[in-house]
């Protein structure tokens, strides 16, 4: 056996599996540099939020010393155990309580208190200061007023389209320069990524090849951007948002069919529906003046909510649980902000009281759906108010409904108890269901935008205020969530909290540009993704430099096109398109794919319908991830080990950890065994020369030519498997007798086994699932 070749090529596996791990960490303070005037927002507010709000800040039942220390008024006024001293006073530090305060060495006197575990840095007691010398300014928080298009910067003849101004002037405050554009191939393989979510094929690659006479960059965009894989790769992002799943959740965790909602949000991708339409037939299709089965069918979003079905429960206790769901899914996904928070108190951080949080919680208290229906022997697949889907439907308003047989569906939807029926709303005591205090009607909080008495108090009203182009939340964080998909982190870091101990934006310009440019061009997610995709910015190189890795080891500053793992949906997608089994029929009920045996087993009542897991087989093996079935209880466990949400609330964002586990996946994932099996089968027949075959898998897996180095070492490693397959060919059947997809007489030999190994090793590597 050739071992030199066959270790040479496992370290260059493991190399691949996790050699990407080791990344740069940064701290989530403002940044301590240098500065002439100190701002409020980006640099004092961060400060205080972090070490002085819990006791001074927005929640009154907290405040120490009723001294408030997030608003200018509070901030000046003479502090009530001491009145002839002042918290602040501009221009003067010493004569500032506050900078006494933390200055001081007295622990009877030092803020933060010692006990609190808090301390401020020499360099924020320094900013802190000088922000008091300079007049100690306060300002409103940033995200909290409206957006505005600022003058575009100056940028050399590397920038392509307004991004790159901004992006270039922030490069130059950190003394990097970009990086060379990307390989053709490369950028072909990006972007098909990022718009699709599947690898492109070899003709694909071919085609655009140098983009010359009419395959552009630009037109490979346009056709991406057509492409029915488009609805299913951004849907992904929100099903994670609307906390989609095909189970109920809590103990006995049955059946439910909200799967035409994931057909409705692919379709509605691919119809590129505005953005305030889309939210506002989400929030509110039920009450639009002439609803239809689509626009009630939108409404499903407020629904995904887990469900009840164990005995004995409160009624009420369970109905506020879900209004509590609805309001806190609205105000992370759609808002980006913590208002959950608020629930029980007032906000410590975000100015936002418990009143107001109740105000918006009545915007959802109206529907007709009820806490408990029956338990588990009772379970029907759609709770109260149910849309119900005929075969005329089908065929008509709901044909992008892909429903393979003659029944009825039923799907959970939004309903409004009429105005007679109408419940009053009330400040819960804690959040407690059963000790309701004051009353209280719809409304928003005041520090965002002021609800319009001429608006609806009801959804469509609070549809029609969070699109109105004043509100300064709305379109800042849903560009910020396109933005993370593509580059992987917001420009707002903290993609779900856009408030108080959320993070600053890295370029501020850039994101409120982006915000109104995508308010004046009709909420167009196409524009907007194309827009960034045609960028100098998202088209540069992913290698790293020395001064990368120093000056910006995260890459906040965008020098480079960063380098992320996709996410676990597309892995499977990207394993089952390249070897040919993937099925690319879109929408439909979930599937159930293989799965270790006995894991729903270990963890169920023995009750309903998903007590025991049953497999698909057939084409349903070979579908998009997207498609896979999501019990909450027990999810997808390969999606779990590759960061995906586990779907029991709204995520805005996924993390990205590196697992010996996901080695493991990759390694021994029966559907990437499989996967090799019928890709090496295929290229046995097409390929006599052995070479040709590897070469041809390895442009269809990593979506690239072969370096001559890259040649040798793979071909070495199938002679040294070709080799031991010859020598033991009892081993070759059980090596490629993996997956249901049927196995032939005529493949059953040394060559297919060792071409599969190639394969399976060249599905491992660190390059085939991220994306560069």
């Amino acid at each position: 056996m050739k071992l030199s070749a066959k270790y040479s090529f496992y370290t260059l596996l493991l190399t691949g599996l996790f050699g990407w791990g080791c990344t740069g960490t940064s701290s989530n303070s403002p940044e301590l540099v240098a500065v002439d005037q100190i701002s409020y927002n980006f640099h004092i507010r961060p400060i205080l939020s972090d070490k002085c709000f819990a006791c001074h800040g927005p929640d009154a039942n907290k405040r120490e010393a009723g001294l408030r220390l997030d608003t200018e008024t509070g901030a000046f006024e003479a502090l009530k155990e001491n009145p002839g001293k002042f918290a602040l006073v501009a221009g003067d530090p010493n004569a500032s309580e506050v900078y006494h305060r933390i200055t001081s060495e007295d622990p009877s006197e030092q803020m933060p208190p010692p006990e609190s575990n808090l301390k401020l840095l020499d360099s924020e007691i320094e900013l802190i200061k000088k922000w008091i010398e300079q007049g100690a300014a306060y300002e409103p928080h940033w995200a909290f007023v409206k957006p505005e298009k600022k003058q575009i910067p100056e940028a050399s003849d590397w920038a392509r389209n307004e991004i790159d101004h901004f992006t270039w002037k922030k490069m130059k405050e950190k003394g990097l320069e970009p990086n060379p554009e990307a390989e053709d191939y490369e950028l072909i393989k990006r972007a098909s990524l990022d718009l699709t979510g599947l690898p492109p094929s070899p003709e694909i690659l071919e085609r655009y090849q140098g983009f010359e006479e009419e395959n552009t960059y630009e037109d490979l965009l346009n056709n991406l951007l057509s492409e029915q894989s488009f609805g299913e790769k951004l849907a992904i992002l929100w099903l994670d948002i609307s906390r989609y799943s095909d189970s109920y959740g809590y103990q006995d965790d049955n059946i439910r069919t909200q799967w035409p909602y994931r057909d409705w949000l692919i379709h509605a991708f691919n119809n590129n529906l505005p953005y305030d339409q889309f939210i506002t037939w989400q929030l509110a299709g039920d009450l639009l003046p002439n609803p239809t089965k689509e626009t009630i069918l939108a409404t499903a979003f407020n629904r995904n909510h887990k469900y009840t079905e164990e005995g004995g429960v409160i009624d009420e206790e369970y109905r506020i649980e879900y209004v509590l769901d609805k309001t806190n899914t609205f105000s992370t996904g759609v808002l980006g902000i913590t208002m959950e928070c608020a629930q029980c108190h007032d906000h410590k951080y975000d100015p936002f009281s418990q009143k107001e949080y109740f105000e918006l919680f009545a915007f959802f208290n109206n529907s007709r759906e009820k806490g408990f229906e029956g338990d588990v022997s009772v379970s029907q697949p759609a709770k109260t108010p149910i849309l119900w889907v005929e075969q005329e439907d089908l065929g008509g308003i709901l044909d992008f409904i892909n429903h393979p047989d003659t029944t009825k569906l039923s799907i959970s939807v939004m309903g409004e108890l009429d105005e007679q029926e109408a419940r009053t709303t009330y400040i819960l005591d804690r959040g407690v269901y059963d000790a309701p205090t004051d009353p209280v009607n719809p409304s928003t909080p005041a520090s965002i935008l002021e609800f319009s008495d001429n608006l609806p108090k009801n959804r469509l009203g609070l549809a029609q205020w969070a699109t109105n182009k004043d509100n300064p939340l709305t379109a800042r964080v849903f560009v910020n969530l396109i933005w993370q998909e593509i580059f992987g982190t917001g420009i707002v870091k903290s993609a779900g909290d856009f408030g108080m101990q959320g993070d600053l934006p890295s370029h501020p310009e850039l994101l409120d540009w982006l915000a109104v440019d995508f308010m004046e061009n009709g909420w167009d997610i196409k524009r907007l993704l194309k827009q960034i995709l045609s960028s100098a910015t998202y088209r540069q190189s992913a290698q790293i430099t020395d001064r990368h890795l120093k000056t910006d080891p995260e890459n906040v500053y965008l020098a480079r096109a960063p380098r992320l793992r996709l996410p676990a949906e597309n892995i499977q997608d990207l394993v089952l398109a390249s070897s040919g089994l993937l099925v690319q029929k879109v929408g439909g009920p979930s599937v159930k794919p293989y799965q270790p045996d006995g894991i729903w087993e270990a963890a169920t009542s023995g009750r309903g319908e998903l007590a025991k897991y049953e497999q698909d087989t057939g084409e349903s093996l070979y579908r998009r991830g997207i498609y896979n079935f999501i019990k909450l209880t027990v999810p997808p466990p390969k999606a779990i080990i590759f960061d995906a949400s586990n779907r029991d609330r709204c995520e805005v964002g996924r993390g990205r950890t590196n697992t010996p586990l996901q080695a493991l996946v990759m390694l021994n994932d029966p559907m990437v065994l499989e996967a090799a099996r019928v890709l090496s089968s295929e290229l046995n027949d097409k390929h006599s020369d052995a070479e040709a075959a590897i070469e041809e898998a390895f442009k269809r897996i990593l979506c690239r030519p072969m370096k001559a180095s890259e040649a040798s070492l793979i071909s070495d490693y199938f002679e040294d498997q070709l080799e031991r397959f010859e020598s033991e060919p009892e081993t070759i059947e059980p090596t490629l007798a993996v997956g249901e997809y049927p196995l032939r007489e005529e493949d059953i030999n040394p060559r297919t086994a060792a071409l599969m190994q190639v394969i399976v090793s060249l599905y491992n590597l660190e390059e085939t699932i991220t994306k560069i």
